[in-house]
């Protein structure tokens, strides 16, 4: 049956066509790994990045923090109000992103939707 095959094949001519379709669709298959691969190692270096940033912005915010209290507790002339105070600026914008968390939800997701949309764009 194998000979028959082959035999009609390339009677037809068709055996080239079938090795080039072969080997076109193992090489798209080679590039889509390839390119996979090239948007995980970005998406990782990015996340690290991000990671970073988010690492020192967040030890700066806690030093930030302690050094305006202690300013405060200077400025108040008791040793605890400006803890309180911080504490209260905190508890302030807490309450703010509770309040309008789906409102928020809803604009980063919006946000990201367009992002993607026009990544896949390019």
């Amino acid at each position: 049956m194998e000979k028959i095959t082959d035999s009609i094949f390339k009677l037809l001519r068709l055996d080239n066509l079938v090795t080039n379709l072969s080997g076109y669709l193992e090489a798209r298959m080679e590039l889509l790994k390839i390119e996979i691969r090239e948007d995980v190692a970005n998406l990782l270096a990015k996340g690290l990045i991000f990671g970073a940033i988010g690492l020192c912005g967040f030890l700066f915010l806690i030093f930030f923090s302690v050094g305006l209290a202690h300013f405060l507790n200077q400025y108040l002339s008791v040793s605890f109000a400006g803890y309180w105070v911080v504490a209260g600026m905190y508890a302030a914008v807490l309450i703010v992103f509770l309040l309008f968390r789906n409102a928020i939800a809803h604009s980063i997701d919006g946000y990201l939707k367009k992002v993607i949309k026009h990544k896949s764009k390019q």
